[in-house]
């Protein structure tokens, strides 16, 4: 029994001199070692780095940092920038960098990366600032963005050394408008299409009334034209009768009589409530009476 506890202590032990004694070093990450507070340094002075594995140290003495050696991207709050008329513009941008020196960046932000990414939005925020404050609103937007944005990155990778690292790109994502002047044009905008809409409609309702009226006019004419050309047919119709009533007074007078009282008979009696008082030897029914109208 006192052997096996023997045993786990000495494990123990050998467990945590083990990790006193070593540090990890992922693929995406890269660290320096302080020994005493000084950063070791290599046989050519320089600070000694340590890639991807697991590594040596002294327990107590030693010190590893161990930070990110990829491409970060800092991606702060937007800005409130004025142009050269005094016109106001929100401006959100983002920082693409990475360490370019592992002793100089721990030096100088002490391996923090939120101080490096603050430094570096106050020179970015500072450069856009004038840069912005010697263009128009309409240059920024449209013509000379990318000339800012340039002008911006080379501005920054002055200060990058001095932090130990490499400002890989800057960019301006969007450039709007702030709330209170966009809801004025919003509201301007508006405004316009609405009185063009009203125009649109006030045209159409003049068209429409043409319309209606041309219409009215086509309508009116056909119908006269119409009643004109029935009026010609009926005159030729009746000029038509009155010479067929003619020929046949010519040809047989007595059967012209008796065309003629048909023609009074169907008129009068065409409905069966029409009444007609008339003396019984009338020369009306003559033809009721004898075929050949003698009685």
């Amino acid at each position: 029994m006192n052997k096996l506890i023997g045993i786990l202590v000495i494990l123990v032990v050998a467990l945590v001199v083990f990790l006193t004694c070593t540090f990890k070093v992922k693929e995406w990450e890269t660290a320096i070692v302080l020994q005493f507070g000084d950063v070791k340094k290599d046989d050519e002075d320089r600070a000694k780095i340590y890639g991807h594995g697991l590594h040596f140290r002294w327990p107590v003495a030693d010190k590893a940092i161990i930070m990110d050696k990829r491409i970060q991207t800092f991606d702060g709050e937007a800005d409130r920038i004025s142009t050269s008329e005094q016109k106001d513009l929100i401006v959100d941008s983002y920082i693409k960098w990475k360490i370019a020196d592992f002793d100089q960046f721990y030096r100088k932000t002490n391996a923090n990366f939120r101080s490096a990414e603050r430094l570096l939005d106050n020179t970015v925020e500072t450069t856009l600032r004038e840069e912005f404050g010697r263009r128009t609103r309409t240059q920024v937007v449209s013509g000379e963005r990318e000339e800012v944005m340039g002008l911006t990155l080379e501005e920054v990778k002055k200060l990058a050394p001095e932090l130990g690292i490499e400002v890989v790109d800057i960019r301006v994502k969007t450039i709007n408008l702030p709330t209170e002047v966009s809801e004025s044009i919003y509201n301007r905008m508006r405004t316009e299409r609405l009185r063009v809409a009203n125009e649109h409609r006030s045209e159409g309702e003049k068209e429409k009334r043409i319309i209606i009226a041309e219409t009215d006019a086509e309508v009116e004419r056909i119908l006269a034209e119409a009643d004109r050309e029935a009026r010609e047919i009926r005159g030729r119709a009746d000029a038509q009768s009155a010479k067929i009533y003619a020929q046949t007074y010519n040809q047989n007078p007595e059967f012209y009589a008796f065309l003629r009282s048909l023609d009074a008979y169907r008129e009068s009696f065409q409905n069966s409530d029409d009444i007609l008082v008339i003396k019984p030897d009338s020369e009306f029914f003559k033809y009721f009476k004898d075929a050949e109208g003698k009685n």
